[in-house]
């Protein structure tokens, strides 16, 4: 049934309806409020319920959908009583089961939308036939739906990653989304086991970590951790690994949006790959591991190596543990804690150039002081496990071995860094060279390594190694570069390091380090010699903004209670996907403090500062809409004399850096919008005839500004000038001057130089009449002009307030040309043009014929065959026109 006739039957039955009894309940129908707004694909339930009507009678509904492109054209959907009720774009949908109704109760049903697609946005209808024998109430309820793209992504990178009982586990989850409107995203961890997903830990759409049953514990004692780093990405740690937790973990993100009624409802969700995580139980079994503070050091510094226990329950077993340096033992702590040192350590130690200590039951540290070359080679260390009664080692564990490097004194080696690329811009490319001299060392094998500061920072850090033996090692600043750099050596050792997709974090201070090795052994390399190059600094800059607002200063009028819209408009702007935010400022007057009203982030986030932070009612008067990418709004409700005064506002830009960071491009200020507020009861007037007058070029001219009523007696005005050129009466008007109310002249566009400060003058012939003198009228002064006054009057707090303005009538002025002369005067009467030109023309052909017929004729007596007769033949008298020259007309072109 339409619209319009349901409307019809309720008119028609309100009659009835009044005639009835007053214990006769009122339908009601009610649907939840709107807008709603949810994304493509997705499902969505939409309730519908009826009040007013007898509980044991099952209502029926009717759903259809109104589309804003054809608002009278309502689309029939489904029915719970008519199968033949769905249009034909439906119909396919409800068949398929992809559109269907639920019954909840008699008198209330949800329609479910499996899969929502752009065309079912509209306003959605719940209509309930009647099921009594009268009308009385509401048959239908109307709600809006917007559907959205489904932005949402969340992405991990699937991999292996195997791990031993007690270590730590670090999953990263990237979740993006780029919904217009202001949602929440939820991201929980789930471990996958067989059938089993069990949740570890969430962070909820409120903010609020929840660990799962079985991790409840274990938050509460640090080992598991969901950590949010930057804007995108959730950190999943967990430490103490067990056992039980081998399986396959994967990230699910869930993204919320809030309807009107206040509850949260899921628009989309999304779940990544999975990371397989074997865990191995070490048992009984153990590792030994090892570490150094650092693996190149000069001579006369120090050196810290770590030796690492990997085992279960290592406070109730007994491990002794030894340093080697190129396989011969230097310190043994044992089990007992006893420590023994070996060779020249012995002696060290008494000159506290050697320290150990047992940091943890698990971590055991040798420091030695005052490095010399020696020191230098390749250290392991072995870990023994004995019982508690001496007896002997029962298992032995070595570790892995690094090569530590002690730096000679002095080297004839010279290494030089250089680019030809110091500045480049937001996704450019730079490259950095790292050369070694001399030559004739060019052909040992190197090792180079870059290590970099990066800017407005004092940490520096390893970068990249590119190893005599070929291999890349990573360093500090992995996942930052990786991707991003390449390494290429040359045959003459010099090595290039090329940056692509630069950001701000790889900007800063680059230097290289050089090792040339030789072989000593067949399976042992030995260095030759180091050293370090200059510093080459990198910048990198974002692009240059370009983001133009609007210049133009205005006046917007108002009465008290009216409302206010001030538009805040992007002119241009960057790139295509740059996001904005908008802050607006208030001020009284120019020299008064500006203040801020509000601010609407890139994230459409409004926050009120100042004195509407904490102001209901200052909050909701003031209201910013975003009413489409590149212009926001700026509404005042109900204005009263207080917000008068001057608006503009300052826009940000933001754009997306190559690491997927928001940054801000560039700012700008708009022009400033002056609203005056006038209160009702004004009572001025200014005469509003029309008149047109003429002038000569040259000559002086006068217009008047009369004042024929006022509101007070003691009222002050001020009086602006406007004038429209004669040329072109499509151009705006031009404000030429204006007087305050206090008398002062203010100049505008070319009227401020000083030859038309001369020419033009504004005077005050008597408090309501005011008058503009213009000298030396020219051509380009002919147009229209007009004054419009402002009156100001004082107020109960006795201050000037402005309390209306009026416009005059129109003056069209037109100045005459002085250079007029006989000609144009002719052509511009064709009276007197005959009068001067054809007239005597004709005269003098006239005379001319009749001066050669006499001189042909002389003596030709005047006989006539009829000498009796009164006439005498005009060919006698006068040639034949047709052999005299023909008149010539004389042309006058305007």
């Amino acid at each position: 049934m339409e619209r319009s006739q349901r409307t019809w039957l309720t008119l028609l039955a309100l009659p009835l309806l009044l005639s009835l009894d007053l214990c006769i309940a009122q339908r009601k129908v009610k649907l939840q409020e709107g807008p709603l707004i949810r994304a493509e694909g997705r499902h969505i339930a939409i309730q519908c319920e009826v009040s007013g009507i007898q509980q044991s009678v099952e209502q029926n509904f009717e759903w259809s959908i109104t589309h804003s492109r054809n608002p009278t054209l309502p689309i029939q959907i489904i029915s719970t009583y008519n199968s033949n009720f769905p249009y034909a774009m439906y119909k396919r949908r409800v068949e398929a089961g992809e559109i269907y109704i639920e019954r909840i109760k008699n008198d209330s049903v949800r329609l479910h939308i499996t899969n929502l697609q752009k065309s079912d946005e509209g306003e959605f209808e719940c209509y309930t036939p009647n099921t009594e024998s009268t009308y009385w109430g509401s048959y239908n309820a109307l709600v809006n739906l917007t559907v959205i793209p489904d932005t949402l992504r969340a992405t991990l990178v699937p991999k292996v990653l195997n791990k031993v009982e007690g270590d730590s586990l670090e999953l990263v989850c990237e979740v993006y989304k780029q919904t217009p409107y202001h949602t929440h995203v939820a991201v929980t961890w789930y471990l996958q086991k067989e059938n089993q997903n069990i949740r570890v830990i969430s962070l909820t759409k409120g903010f609020t970590l929840h660990a799962g049953e079985l991790y409840k514990q274990r938050q509460k004692s640090g080992d598991v951790q969901l950590d949010k780093i930057g804007t995108t990405s959730f950190k999943l740690t967990i430490h103490k690994l067990q056992k039980s937790e081998q399986g396959q973990f994967y990230c699910h993100s869930i993204e919320w949006i809030q309807d009107q009624d206040k509850s949260w409802q899921e628009l989309t969700e999304r779940r990544t790959d999975n990371v397989t995580v074997n865990v191995k139980s070490m048992g009984k079994d153990f590792l030994a591991l090892i570490k150094a503070t650092e693996v190149n050091i000069d001579v006369g510094g120090s050196l810290e190596i770590t030796c690492i226990i990997k085992a279960q329950n290592t406070v109730d077993r007994f491990f002794s543990v030894a340093w080697f340096l190129n396989h011969d033992e230097i310190v043994r702590f044992g089990s007992n804690a006893v420590l023994s040192l070996h060779g020249e350590y012995g002696m060290r130690e008494n000159s506290r150039g050697v320290a150990v200590r047992k940091k943890t039951d698990k971590e055991y540290i040798l420091k030695l002081y005052q490095i010399q070359v020696e020191d230098g080679g390749k250290y392991h260390c072995q870990v023994e496990e004995s019982e508690k009664v001496a007896t002997g080692a029962f298992s032995s564990k070595k570790s892995e071995e690094i090569i530590v490097i002690v730096q000679q004194p002095k080297s004839i080696l010279k290494v030089t860094a250089i680019t030809r690329s110091p500045t480049t811009s937001y996704y450019g490319t730079f490259s950095i060279q790292c050369y070694i001299q001399p030559s004739s060392l060019r052909h040992l094998p190197a090792s180079v390594s870059w290590k970099f500061q990066p800017a407005n920072s004092n940490d520096s850090y390893h970068l990249v190694t590119f190893s005599y033996d070929t291999s890349i090692v990573w360093g500090d600043k992995e996942v930052e570069f990786k991707g991003k750099i390449t390494v290429e050596k040359t045959a003459s050792n010099n090595v290039h390091l090329r940056v692509s997709r630069a950001s701000n974090l790889e900007a800063g201070k680059f230097l290289c380090n050089a090792e040339l090795w030789k072989r000593q052994h067949p399976n042992e390399w030995v260095m030759k010699a180091s050293a370090t190059s200059n510093i080459v600094q990198v910048v990198v800059f974002p692009p240059v903004s370009l983001l133009q607002l609007a210049q133009q200063e205005s006046t917007t009028r108002k009465m008290i209670n009216d409302m206010v819209e001030l538009d805040c408009q992007i002119f241009a702007q960057t790139q295509n996907d740059s996001q904005f935010s908008v802050t607006w400022f208030f001020t009284k007057s120019q020299r008064q403090k500006e203040d801020i009203i509000l601010n609407i982030d890139r994230n459409n986030i409004v926050q009120y500062y100042g004195e509407f932070q904490n102001n209901d009612q200052k909050r909701k008067k003031f209201q910013v809409v975003k009413t489409s990418k590149d212009l926001y709004k700026l509404i005042i409700e109900k204005t009263d004399v207080n917000d008068g005064g001057n608006y503009y506002c300052h826009v940000t830009e933001w754009l997306l850096d190559p690491n997927n960071i928001w940054y801000n491009v560039g700012d700008a200020v708009s022009a400033r919008t002056t609203v005056e507020i006038h209160t009702p009861g004004a009572n001025l007037h200014v005469f509003d005839d029309n008149k047109h007058e003429s002038i000569s070029e040259d000559a002086a001219f006068e217009l008047e500004c009369l004042i024929i009523n006022q509101t007070q007696a003691q009222s002050q005005f001020s009086v602006t000038w406007y004038f429209q050129n004669e040329v072109d009466p499509k151009a705006p008007w031009k404000k030429l001057l204006q007087s305050d109310r206090n008398n002062i002249l203010k100049y505008y566009g070319s009227l401020q130089t000083n030859s038309q400060k001369l020419k033009f003058q504004s005077a005050k012939v008597s408090n309501n009449n005011y008058k503009l003198m213009v000298q030396n009228a020219a051509p380009s002064d002919s147009g229209i002009y007009f004054c419009e006054v402002e009156e100001w009057v004082l107020s109960s707090q006795n201050q000037w307030a402005l309390q209306g303005s009026n416009r005059s009538g129109l003056t069209t002025l037109h100045v005459q040309t002085s250079d007029v002369t006989l000609y144009s005067k002719a052509c511009a009467s064709p009276t007197l043009f005959y009068f001067i030109f054809v007239y005597p023309f004709i005269i003098f052909i006239a005379l001319i014929i009749v001066a050669v017929y006499f001189y042909w004729n002389p003596g030709k007596p005047q006989t006539s065959p009829k000498e009796n007769s009164l006439w005498t033949p005009i060919e006698t008298i006068f040639a034949d026109p047709k052999t005299e020259g023909e008149a010539s007309v004389i042309q006058c072109t305007e």
